[in-house]
């Protein structure tokens, strides 16, 4: 542990930014298991450069109360804000990102380029995380919808959103829905014949390229196995994208971690 300052972006369950003499993975076991504040989940929450400033922000007032406690115990966690913090960070002051178990292991996730490729017309479920909260049906790959999610025409957008892709093969969803109707919900929440009848919508009008599958996001009970490609933060004229490693990369660096994504 370290007696200095970090800044820290929470982006779920909730969205903060705080400030914390706790390093990363040891804020990530806190906000699970060492907060007098009750919390069960997964943690998602970026670390910001340290000499971010930003007049929105009283940054400034909140680092005059980051002193160790009387014993010696890092300060845990301070407070900056609450409301609006994502569309006050510029993206060059982001630096790794961190996703935690509910079990309190973190990993930490370093921003790199997007380089997959894409199918046209692949239909896609995304978990939009923050500053908005749902689950969208849409044919654009994962960087143009970026491009959709914050363009000033989108009237469900932001601008800035950061999200990340449920991985879930359609063709292969229907074919099981067909064989079995009554068979688990292959998305947390979300009944199975309401995915299949958006899937349906969305292949039939040939102009709609989205389509809302749900107003809660239920990233909390979705595993971090289930995720593709990564998070990305963007906005109308930046982006940056956190690559997630493979199962095996994170089985052989992680093991904890793996066990309980």
């Amino acid at each position: 542990m370290s007696s200095t300052t970090r800044l820290y972006m929470i982006l779920f369950p909730n969205q903060a930014l705080v400030g914390s003499q706790l390093e990363p993975q040891d804020f990530g076991r806190h906000f699970i298991s060492g907060s007098s504040k009750y919390y069960s989940g997964k943690l998602i929450f970026a670390e910001i450069e340290p000499s971010y400033r930003h007049p929105y922000f009283p940054i400034e007032d909140c680092l005059k109360d980051m002193a160790p406690h009387s014993d010696g115990r890092p300060k845990s966690t301070k407070y900056i804000s609450t409301y609006r913090v994502l569309e006050h960070i510029g993206f060059e002051a982001l630096l790794d990102l961190y996703i935690t178990t509910p079990e309190g292991h973190t990993l930490k996730l370093s921003a790199g380029p997007y380089d997959a490729t894409h199918k046209a017309g692949l239909i896609r479920v995304y978990a939009e995380i923050a500053p908005v909260s749902m689950m969208v049906l849409s044919d654009y790959s994962f960087p143009d919808f970026s491009t959709f999610i914050t363009s000033p025409k989108s009237k469900v957008g932001a601008p800035k959103m950061f999200y990340t892709q449920i991985d879930l093969d359609i063709d292969e969803f229907l074919t099981s829905f067909e064989a079995n109707p009554l068979a688990p919900a292959p998305i947390p929440d979300i009944h199975p014949s309401v995915l299949r009848e958006s899937v349906l919508e969305l292949r039939k009008y040939v102009d709609k390229h989205t389509k809302g599958l749900s107003l809660a996001n239920p990233l909390g009970k979705v595993s971090f196995r289930h995720l593709r490609h990564g998070f990305m933060f963007a906005g109308r004229s930046e982006s940056r994208f956190y690559p997630l490693p493979s199962l095996k990369e994170i089985e052989a660096s992680h093991f904890r971690f793996w066990k309980t994504m």
